[in-house]
């Protein structure tokens, strides 16, 4: 175990402490978030908040600029998401979860496109295009783009996009080196399959709390 411990941790050789103490803090944040979300609750949006904000600092500080966007965009989604999940079909029931018609289909595929063109714009600017995580970066942002696009908007489909990015972000992280990050998003793999079941139960059920 402690050379498990000693490995992860040499890992942030050079880093300051902080930002290891607030990465973890982010990650913490983000596991509630996740976790909320699978529960139908509406705390996955003052959690998500939190640690996206914490995140976008972070990668900010170590360049990465693709992931960094993803952050800010969950930042206003989280907004956007907690007022249309708090709107209410009647007196008692707020919106349901619902898959996506064919409209919105298109829409997830204009936004998919239109991220990869963007973060691609950015990175090209930037001169980020130096390593092949660049390229994962740009396509993991335009899935999760999508994804939390989806999630505000209460659609199951989303969760296949989390399953999708979440799968390509644990290698991706852990070689980046960070540890803890990798680790989170394996916990979200795990959380988004369950999520995923969980709202398929539930689906076009108008629920009537979303503390629960």
């Amino acid at each position: 175990m402690n050379l498990i411990s000693d490995w992860i941790f040499s890992q942030y050789e050079g880093v300051e402490a902080y930002l290891v103490i607030l990465e973890m803090i982010a990650v913490f944040f983000g596991f509630l978030s996740v976790w909320y979300a699978k529960r139908e609750n509406i705390l996955v949006f003052p959690t998500g908040i939190i640690s996206t904000a914490i995140f976008v600092y972070i990668l900010a500080i170590f360049g990465l600029i693709g992931d960094m966007l993803i952050n800010g965009y969950y930042f206003a989604m989280s907004i956007i998401g907690w007022y249309n999940w708090t709107r209410k079909v009647d007196d008692t029931h707020y919106i349901p979860i619902t898959t996506t018609t064919v409209k919105e289909k298109r829409w997830s595929v204009l936004l998919f496109l239109g991220t990869v063109i963007f973060v691609t714009i950015v990175y090209y600017l930037l001169d980020r295009f130096n390593t092949w995580t660049a390229y994962v970066d740009t396509l993991t942002t335009a899935i999760f783009f999508v994804g939390m696009w989806l999630m505000a908007r209460k659609k199951l489909e989303n969760w296949v996009y989390w399953i999708i990015g979440d799968l390509i972000s644990v290698p991706l992280y852990w070689y980046k080196g960070l540890i803890f990050t990798s680790l989170q998003y394996f916990l979200f793999t795990l959380i988004a399959i369950f999520g995923y079941l969980a709202w398929k139960k539930d689906l076009n059920k108008s629920p009537q709390t979303l503390l629960r």
